[in-house]
């Protein structure tokens, strides 16, 4: 009987690859120049899927682009453009995601000379903190990436209603935007995107995830567009939104289809507010109210009421006491995540009743909890799923530390 030595280089260039598959961006590289047989494995495209290439745009390098393509390289994040955007566009003309976050020197004019034509591959474009992107690179967008279905505009301030107009227009495929401190838009600009001025563009009516966090000239009346236009709608974030009201909670109160709130810091939602969400026909698995100090315990027990099937709830530095806590605990059978950092009138008490009711709990934050002591936490640190405890700067002394 003869034994046949095994060796790695005796494997298939297909076992090699579905290998190299599980390695780290920079050990795949590496592994490329073991030698001829890994070089080859190593570049099979089961072995890069997936993977976002993160690239420094400099001096010309002729071999980069043919490089990404022989791997099926897709996804690509500029980290720095001292070159032509329209050189990656003709390099990869299948490019399905690109990310230009926080390239400040990225104009119009650069982004003008890049899309010339239609590209149908790409879904994914990211122009965060691209701060002199204009209204008219929204027109160009609009009119040759027909597919997009993620743009992120988060901190391009010169953005206007007129660039979300041209949006509305083009892109009917749009599947989540981020409009995040884009200062100028107003309701004007919500209604396009929710298909309100129908003559001059459809709207974005397939958006699942819309982020408008810090949008200061929202008022109530871009959550009615946002209620009659956007039925898809599944996450909505309108932090930091400080002209909106409770009386926007009534409109957004029967989107059937939203799954997650952020109310954060919007200064005017109070206990009302709560009460419309509450009272309506929705079926939310994540809120966050924190930082809005006009709610306290009457919300707890309206969200008992009507939102217990919540899974996420934040209401750091809400003025709530152990009484809401006793008001909502037994309703919220699936709650997973509880953030009550800096509810300082939360005691002990509260804490045994989170631990005897809110048995699915898989995360709390009791950063700021001052009244809390190590009694509260040793009920709390027997919740049987529990895996992040945030205490902050909280303090013990040795004698009185969690075992």
């Amino acid at each position: 009987m003869f034994e046949m030595e095994t060796h790695i280089s005796c494997l298939f260039p297909e076992i090699l690859a579905i290998i190299f598959s599980y390695l780290d961006v920079k050990d795949k590289g590496r592994v490329a120049q073991v030698c001829a047989a890994w070089r080859d494995a190593s570049y099979h495209k089961s072995v890069w899927r997936g993977v976002e290439a993160k690239l420094h745009l400099r001096r010309a390098n002729p071999s980069l682009f043919p490089s990404l393509q022989i791997r099926g390289i897709k996804k690509v994040q500029i980290l720095s453009l001292r070159r032509s955007l329209s050189y990656v566009i003709q390099g990869m003309p299948h490019i399905e995601s690109l990310n230009l976050c926080g390239c400040f020197n990225l104009t119009d004019n650069g982004l003008g000379h890049a899309f010339v034509q239609d590209i149908p591959s790409l879904r994914v474009l990211n122009l965060s903190l691209c701060k002199q992107i204009t209204d008219s690179s929204l027109g160009r967008i609009a009119q040759y990436l027909k597919n997009l279905e993620v743009l992120e505009l988060g901190g391009c301030s010169n953005i206007t209603n007129t660039g979300l107009l041209l949006v509305a227009w083009g892109l009917h495929r749009l599947k989540s935007l981020n409009l995040r401190s884009c200062r100028h838009v107003s309701d004007v600009g919500i209604g396009h995107l929710s298909g309100m001025t129908r003559s001059a563009a459809e709207g974005c009516l397939s958006l699942e995830k819309l982020t408008l966090q810090d949008c200061q000239k929202l008022t109530d009346l871009s959550l009615k567009h946002v209620s009659k236009g956007l039925n898809k709608l599944k996450v909505l974030n309108l932090s930091f939104c400080g002209g909106i009201s409770d009386a926007g909670m009534i409109h957004l109160s029967h989107m059937t289809h939203l799954c997650s709130l952020n109310l954060r810091s919007c200064d005017n939602i109070s206990d009302t507010g709560i009460m419309h969400l509450a009272m309506g026909s929705l079926r939310l698995s994540g809120l966050d109210v924190s930082f809005c100090d006009k709610i306290g315990d009457q919300s707890l027990a309206y969200i008992a009421q009507g939102l217990y099937q919540l899974k996420s709830l934040s209401l750091c530095s809400c003025h709530i006491s152990d009484d809401g806590i006793n008001r909502m605990v037994r309703q919220m059978h699936e709650l997973k995540t509880l953030n009550i950092g800096q509810c300082v009138r939360i005691t002990d008490k509260g804490l045994e009743l989170i631990a005897d009711h809110l048995t699915q709990l898989t995360g709390i934050d009791l950063y700021g909890c001052t009244k809390i002591t190590k009694r509260g936490l040793e009920r709390i640190t027997q919740l049987p799923c529990l895996k992040v405890l945030n205490l902050g700067l909280w303090q013990m002394t040795e004698s009185e530390r969690v075992r």
